[in-house]
């Protein structure tokens, strides 16, 4: 039993610690993402999430929250998971391979002020990687949840929010926490009749 305890009181010191370092590490860039989810869902843009195993159910999470709702009463914001079409996924699997089940959906979906929001705790998965530049080939604003090292999601993502921790099951309790924030963030800012039109967007731009 005091086995059990000890365990119990180490994981979840250890989760508390993690989020905690969360405000400090992460602000900006969960200013920034904000921002351009604000432009993209202003100007008639969807966000198109996608991720590995935890990670897939935490972008049809995210996406959940965006199109039903976080916490307040409001319009449905366009999004979609690219996790949540099995048929689509097996057959791109299939036929060319699972390096390509995000980016070939992405090439078929995706259009201008989209954003490609990819999830994943290593950075490294190939098929996250594949997906992160076609997005980028076809214009799209790059958005990544990912670990303490980045991997080479950080590399191409133009927002990159690094959960403070190099533990896989630390880092998806940091992306829960990251989603819910941006969720309440962007809900509150239309609710109370924002102008996001107005943001700088992550390339410099106004719109």
């Amino acid at each position: 039993m005091n086995d059990y305890i000890t365990y119990i009181t180490r994981e979840i010191k250890e989760s508390a610690s993690v989020l905690a370092d969360l405000a400090d590490s992460c602000s900006e860039q969960i200013i920034e993402a904000v921002e351009a989810i604000l432009l993209c869902l202003s100007a008639g843009g969807k966000v198109i999430v996608f991720g590995n195993g935890g990670s897939a159910v935490e972008a049809q999470h995210f996406v959940a929250e965006l199109v039903g709702r976080y916490r307040l009463e409001r319009q449905p914001f366009a999004a979609v998971a690219l996790t949540a079409d099995s048929a689509s996924l097996t057959a791109i699997a299939n036929d060319y391979g699972f390096e390509q089940v995000f980016s070939r959906q992405l090439l078929a979906l995706a259009r201008p002020n989209d954003i490609a929001f990819a999830i994943s705790t290593s950075g490294n998965s190939p098929n996250i990687i594949h997906a992160l530049e076609a997005a980028r080939s076809l214009g799209l604003v790059t958005i990544g949840l990912t670990g303490r090292a980045g991997g080479k999601l950080a590399k191409r993502a133009h927002v990159c929010l690094n959960a403070p921790s190099d533990s896989t099951p630390r880092i998806q309790e940091a992306h829960t926490l990251l989603v819910h924030v941006l969720c309440g963030i962007v809900e509150n800012a239309f609710v109370s009749r924002a102008q996001p039109h107005q943001l700088k967007s992550v390339t410099g731009e106004v719109r």
